[in-house]
């Protein structure tokens, strides 16, 4: 397991530029001995450019610093954090720092929604639609 460990971090090393910072392997389920990928990383990050699991290794992500605005928890009332409508609004309102971050001037608003939620936008919004049907996240406003 530390071998797939070693695989990861050697493949994913040029991201340590970009903020990524690999912690380690982490047990998150004693009962079936299910072990994870344990990293952190700044909340403006491609995610395109990590997979959802590496050599049978699920990777679990915590972001690192501050979030913006759109992102603070709202104390009056229960609001889904990662709701796609607040992704939405920090991309219309920040487009221009989110292109100049990744350094690419021509990226699109489908691109930067893509990079900063979880690597497929449209897909997280149908999980999100997904898990408020079902009543476990409260409902969130779409843009």
């Amino acid at each position: 397991m530390f071998d797939i460990l070693k695989n990861f971090e050697s493949k994913y090393s040029q991201l340590k530029k970009k903020g990524l910072r690999i912690e380690g392997l982490n047990m998150i389920d004693p009962k079936r001995k299910k072990h994870v990928i344990m990293i952190s990383k700044p909340f403006v990050f491609d995610n395109r450019s990590l997979p959802k699991s590496y050599e049978g290794l699920e990777i679990k992500a915590k972001i690192e610093g501050s979030l913006p605005d759109e992102f603070k928890p709202n104390t009056d009332k229960k609001e889904y954090l990662w709701a796609p409508s607040r992704f939405e609004q920090y991309v219309d309102r920040c487009a221009v720092e989110i292109r100049k971050k990744f350094n690419n001037p021509l990226m699109t608003r489908e691109e930067m929604l893509d990079a900063l939620a979880f690597g497929n936008f449209e897909e997280h919004k149908k999980k999100c639609i997904v898990l408020v049907q079902e009543g476990k996240i409260p409902p969130f406003g779409v843009n």
